[in-house]
C-alpha cells in the first residue's frame, strides 16, 4: 500500500462558471468571442487574459477528450462514435479560426514587451510558429484527415480472427506467440497476418488519401514538401532532418549489431535452423510464458507496489488514479488498439487507456503510461496552461524512464527467476525497438520525400529500410506480410513523423537508468525535478534539468548500449 495518501490540489475556475456547459459550438463560442473583444491596456491585463484563455481552452479540451476516450473505449458504440464525430466536425473546425484570432491578438499586443522574455520564450516561439503555419484553407483538409484517421482506428478495432472456435482480437492472440509449441505459434502468427492482409488495400487507399491531404496542407502553408512542414508543425526547433539521419546512422552502427547478436543467440538456444517471425516472443529456453497477472485489478495493485518501490509519492499518486476511475486497462472487443495517457485539462488529471491481456508487456505498458501520468501531475500547478504540456521528446523520457526504474522491482508479479527474465526482456526489447524506431522514421522521410510514389515503390522502399535496420529473421513465404507490416504502426497513419521522439527519449531514459545503477535516489530526484518543469523550457534545458545531454548521435548512444550489453550478460540465461 502507499506510504502516504495523495490528495490533488484543486484548481477552481477564476473566470468561467464552475459548471459551465460547453457541449456545442453555440455554447462555446461566446466565451471565446468575449476574449477576442476584451480590451487589454497593460501587461498585467495581458497575463490575466492569458489565464482566462487557458481556462476556456482547458474546459473545451476536456469535453473533446471525454468524447475521444469514450469512442476509443468502445469503437463499436454508435452513440460514442457519433458524439466524437460531432465534435470533430462541428466544434474543432470552428475552434481553429478563433484560436488563430486570439493568437494574433496576443502576438500583436504592444503589452507583450512587458512580459519576461525568459519566462515566455518557449510560449512565444510556439505561437509565432503556429501563426506562420496557420491557413484557413487547411481547416477543411484537417477535418477530412481526422475522419480518415478515425476510419483507420475503426478498421483496426474491427479486426478479429477465429481461433479454436472463439473470436479474438489480434491483441488477444499475441500472448499465444509466447507459447512453447512452435506449430501453434506458427498457426497463430499466420492467422493474424492473413487477417491484416485482408484489409491491405483499404489501408493503402486510406494512406494514399492522407498523403494527398498532407501534401496539400504543406503546399498551402508555403513549404516545399511535407517533411519541412511536419518538422515545423511538430515544433522541432532544436533539431532537424540532419540530426534525424545521424540518429538513424547511429542506430545502424551501434544497435543493429547487438540485435543480431541477440537473435543469433536465440536461434542457437532454440535449436532451430532459421529464425521465423513467430519465433521472436517465445522464451528461448522453452520456459513457460511470463504471466504476471490474471485480472486487471491485480495489474493495477501490483503496479502501485512497483511505483512505491521507486518512490512512495509516485505510488500514492497512482493509487489516486486507480481509486478515482482514471484507468481503463482491459482489452475487449470493440476497444481501439494501443495504449495512451491523456489529460482532462480542466481537472488537470491524467487518464490511462490500454489493452491488457495478461502478458509481461502489459506491466511495462502500465509503467510507461504511469510515467506520463506522473508528468501531468508534476506540472499541473503550472499557471500558464501551455506549459502544462511538454514536447514529446521529453514526455517520453517520463514514461520510458519509469519502465526502466520499475524493471528491477517486479517481485510483486514474479518469483526471482521470472523477475530477472522480465528485466532481461525489457532491456532486449529496448535494443530491438531502437532499430524499429529508425525504420519507421526513415520510412516516413522516404514517403514524404517522394511525392507521387506508387504503392509498389512504397513497398520496395519499406523492404529496403527493413533490410538496413532489421535483424536476421527469415520471412520466406511471407513476403507480402513483411511488405505491409508498416500497416500496424498506427503512428504512420495517425501521427506522421511522430516516432523518432521515442528514440530521442529512449536515450534520455537510458541515461537516467544508467545513473540509477549506481545512484538510484539521485536519478529519481533528477527525474522528478525535470518533470516539474512541464514544457516551460526548451528541450535541451529539459534534458539538462535531468542531467542529460540533448544529443542522439553515436557518442551518446555507444556507452548506453555498452551498459545494456553488460547488464544483459549479468541477468541473461
Amino acid at each position: 500500500m502507499s506510504h502516504s495518501s495523495y490528495v490533488p490540489q484543486t484548481f477552481p475556475h477564476i473566470w468561467l462558471p464552475e459548471r459551465v456547459n460547453l457541449t456545442t459550438w453555440d455554447r462555446i463560442q461566446p466565451w471565446y468571442q468575449e476574449l477576442v473583444e476584451t480590451s487589454i491596456s497593460s501587461t498585467v491585463e495581458l497575463e490575466v487574459w492569458l489565464t482566462q484563455l487557458g481556462e476556456i481552452n482547458g474546459a473545451v479540451s476536456q469535453e473533446g477528450v471525454k468524447r475521444y476516450v469514450a469512442m476509443t473505449c468502445q469503437t463499436d458504440d454508435s452513440a460514442c462514435e457519433a458524439s466524437y464525430l460531432e465534435w470533430v466536425r462541428d466544434v474543432e473546425p470552428m475552434l481553429k479560426p478563433i484560436q488563430n484570432a486570439l493568437r494574433e491578438k496576443y502576438l500583436d499586443s504592444p503589452h507583450r514587451a512587458g512580459l519576461s522574455k525568459s519566462r515566455y520564450h518557449v510560449f512565444d516561439r510556439a505561437w509565432e510558429n503556429r501563426r506562420a503555419l496557420y491557413r484557413e484553407a487547411n481547416v477543411a483538409r484537417e477535418t477530412e484527415l481526422a475522419e480518415l484517421e478515425q476510419q483507420y482506428q475503426k478498421l483496426i478495432g474491427a479486426m478479429m480472427v477465429m481461433y479454436k472456435g472463439e473470436e479474438r482480437t489480434p491483441a488477444q492472440m499475441s500472448p499465444l506467440l509466447e507459447e512453447i509449441d512452435r506449430a501453434q505459434r506458427e498457426e497463430v502468427w499466420k492467422l493474424v497476418a492473413a487477417r491484416r492482409l485482408q484489409d491491405k488495400d483499404k489501408l493503402d487507399e486510406l494512406f494514399d488519401q492522407m498523403i494527398v491531404l498532407r501534401e496539400a496542407i504543406a503546399k498551402e502553408s508555403g513549404f516545399a514538401d511535407y517533411v519541412a512542414y511536419a518538422y515545423r508543425s511538430r515544433e522541432r526547433f532544436d533539431y532537424g532532418v540532419a540530426e534525424a539521419e545521424a540518429f538513424q546512422k547511429a542506430i545502424e552502427t551501434v544497435v543493429v549489431p547487438l540485435v543480431r547478436d541477440i537473435q543469433e543467440s536465440r536461434l542457437k538456444t532454440l535449436g532451430i535452423d532459421r529464425l521465423r517471425p513467430w519465433d521472436l516472443s517465445v522464451d528461448p529456453l522453452n520456459r513457460q510464458p511470463l504471466r504476471p497477472f490474471t485480472d486487471v485489478e491485480a495489474l493495477a495493485k501490483g503496479t502501485e507496489t512497483v511505483f512505491n518501490a521507486v518512490d512512495p509519492e509516485l505510488g500514492s499518486q497512482f493509487a489516486y488514479l486507480h481509486a478515482n476511475g482514471l484507468l481503463d486497462l482491459a482489452n475487449r472487443k470493440g476497444k481501439a488498439p494501443g495504449g495512451y495517457q491523456t489529460t482532462y485539462e480542466d481537472d488537470r488529471l491524467p487518464f490511462i487507456f490500454m489493452n491488457a491481456v495478461g502478458v509481461d508487456g502489459d506491466v511495462r505498458t502500465l509503467l510507461h503510461e504511469g510515467g506520463h501520468a506522473f508528468h501531468a501531475l508534476a506540472a499541473r500547478a503550472e499557471p500558464l496552461a501551455a506549459y502544462r504540456e511538454t514536447p514529446i521528446e521529453f514526455c517520453e523520457v517520463a514514461s520510458m524512464t519509469m519502465e526502466l526504474f520499475g524493471g528491477p522491482e517486479l517481485g510483486v508479479f514474479y518469483n526471482e527467476d521470472d523477475a530477472r527474465r522480465s528485466y532481461q526482456q525489457l532491456l532486449e526489447g529496448i535494443v530491438v525497438i531502437l532499430p524499429w524506431i529508425a525504420t519507421v522514421d526513415a520510412f516516413q522521410h522516404w514517403v514524404y520525400q517522394h511525392p507521387g510514389h506508387t504503392r509498389s515503390e512504397r513497398r520496395d522502399a519499406w523492404n529496403a529500410i527493413l533490410n538496413r535496420f532489421g535483424g536476421s529473421v527469415d520471412w520466406t513465404g511471407y513476403e507480402e506480410a513483411r511488405s505491409h507490416s508498416w500497416h500496424r504502426q498506427l503512428h504512420i497513419f495517425l501521427y506522421p513523423f511522430y516516432y523518432i521522439e521515442y528514440g530521442i527519449a529512449q536515450l534520455g531514459a537510458l541515461g537516467l537508468w544508467h545513473r540509477s545503477l549506481s545512484d538510484k535516489p539521485g536519478a529519481v530526484a533528477a527525474y522528478r525535478k525535470a518533470l516539474a518543469l512541464g514544457g516551460s523550457k526548451p528541450l535541451p534545458e529539459l534534458f539538462g534539468a535531468a542531467g542529460l545531454p540533448f544529443d542522439f548521435s553515436e557518442a551518446t548512444l555507444r556507452p548506453l548500449i555498452d551498459s545494456i550489453r553488460a547488464e544483459l550478460e549479468k541477468v541473461g540465461p
